[in-house]
This record gives C-alpha cells, sequence and structure tokens, in this order.
C-alpha cells in the first residue's frame, strides 16, 4: 500500500485514547454517518475492513465506525481539500467536537493534516516537493518542531539531476509522526507500545458512488491526460556511491 492515509476523525477528546478503549462499532451507525455526509451519493455496504489496511481506500469506497467518543472514516474525498475549505457539513457533524484530519500519498510525497477545536481551524499544514507549502496555519504541534528545526533532514540520494531535495524535511517522515501524534499509530516503521492496534479494529466499508457517472468519468479523463504527458519510463539503479544512476536500455535491471 506505501505511506498513504485519507483519515478524517471526531473526537470528544483525545483520539488515540478514545481508539484504544473502543469496542466494537455499529454497522448501521457507521452507514448513517456516511450517507449524512456523501448526500446524492449510492451507498451500499461492503466488506469490512481494518483501520491499518483501509485507512487509503480505492475510489468510490469508504470506510467508517462509530465508536464511544469518537467517529473514524477513511475516505478519499473527505480529504482531498485544503484544510482552510473543508466543507461545512463535514464540521457540522463533528458537532464541536475535536477534528482532525491526515492525507498522504506517496508516490508524490504529499502530506496534510489539520485540527480543528469547537468549530476553529487551529493548525494546517499542507505541503508536498511539487507544490512547495500549500497552507501553514497555526502554530507547529510539538511533534513538528525538530522538522522545522533542522534536526530532521532529507538525507538518502537524490535522482541525477534532481539537484537537493525542495523541503528541508521529507513530508512523509512527518508524516508518520503526526498519524501518530493524532491518531495513535503508524502504517510504515516500527510499532510502539503504546501505539493504537491499528490492525485490530475493525471499520465497515461502503461502495459510494456518483449515480450519474459523472465523478468517474472525470476521474478517467484526468487519468488519460496525465498518462498523454508522460514520457517513457526511465529506469535507475543505486551504485556503489549511494546515489542512483539511470540505465541504459541495454542494461539488465
Amino acid at each position: 500500500m506505501g505511506a498513504k492515509t485519507a483519515l478524517l476523525a471526531f473526537a470528544d477528546g483525545d483520539l488515540p485514547a478514545a481508539l484504544k478503549r473502543a469496542g466494537p462499532s455499529r454497522a448501521d451507525e457507521a452507514e448513517a454517518v456516511v450517507r449524512r455526509l456523501s448526500p446524492g451519493y449510492e451507498v451500499t455496504p461492503i466488506r469490512d475492513g481494518t483501520l491499518s489496511e483501509d485507512c487509503h481506500p480505492p475510489d468510490d469506497v469508504a470506510f467508517a465506525a462509530v465508536l464511544p467518543g469518537a467517529v473514524v472514516l477513511c475516505d478519499r474525498r473527505l480529504v482531498a481539500v485544503t484544510p482552510s475549505e473543508l466543507p461545512e457539513r463535514l464540521l457540522a457533524e463533528a458537532a464541536g467536537r475535536r477534528v482532525l484530519l491526515h492525507a498522504m500519498h506517496s508516490v508524490s510525497d504529499a502530506l496534510t493534516f489539520a485540527v480543528w477545536e469547537d468549530g476553529r481551524l487551529i493548525r494546517s499544514l499542507s505541503v508536498s516537493p511539487d507544490t512547495g507549502v500549500v497552507e501553514d496555519l497555526g502554530e507547529p504541534l510539538p511533534f513538528e518542531r525538530p522538522y522545522w528545526t533542522g534536526e530532521r533532514p532529507v538525507t538518502s540520494p537524490g535522482f541525477p539531476g534532481q539537484g537537493p531535495y525542495p523541503l528541508p524535511f521529507h513530508p512523509l517522515d512527518l508524516g508518520q509522526d503526526a498519524l501518530r501524534a493524532l491518531f495513535g499509530f503508524v502504517i510504515e516503521g516500527r510499532r510502539e507500545p503504546d501505539d493504537v492496534d491499528a490492525g485490530a479494529m475493525v471499520l465497515h466499508g461502503f461502495r459510494v458512488a456518483d449515480p450519474t457517472g459523472r465523478e468517474q468519468e472525470e476521474r478517467e479523463n484526468h487519468l488519460r491526460e496525465v498518462l498523454s504527458r508522460m514520457g517513457p519510463p526511465r529506469r535507475y539503479r543505486m551504485g556503489a556511491d549511494g546515489a542512483f544512476h539511470e540505465l541504459t536500455p541495454d542494461d539488465t535491471p
């Protein structure tokens, strides 16, 4: 799966603590939340999943759990926005509870996370090497500070011709620390004793589809446009110097 997330949660207080003490979620309550947050979409129950394996579901799929003191949602639609532009219906659903957002994608090194308290956005960061810092609102949270002070530089070698990494830290490294601090678990790296057991947390799955087919068609058109702009694939191998070197067509992988 890689380092990918699409998480939104509402919590009465500390979300990791709520997840650790939570019992099973009711499927009917999870479905009701998904339906409220997806007006106009067709919602159909599918298989159950887990928080660790399904925190970045495919297109037209959502996972949800309604727990004592918390609601957890995994849905790429819900987090595909700059946090300051989060739809009002999502904040209304939270009803004054703490709102947490975490979206990360290992292909683009993109990271977005945000925290709302009592309906007010208190911290938002959206960053990637391609776009730079898209949004940086509020004071950095404690887990961020080593990244902004230069204590977590990018040390891995780049590809030929790329030059230095365009950010002072790697978004995916910060993303894992943000995921642990806000949601209580990580999807890569060593699990710590106090982490939430995300693999044991069951979420209810739903197909959430645009009945007109318009959204699916727009995605397919966008993909075709992106593919049309791509050049032939390039292959690299790490050399003895620790840097990546491009392979020629005659080189074996």
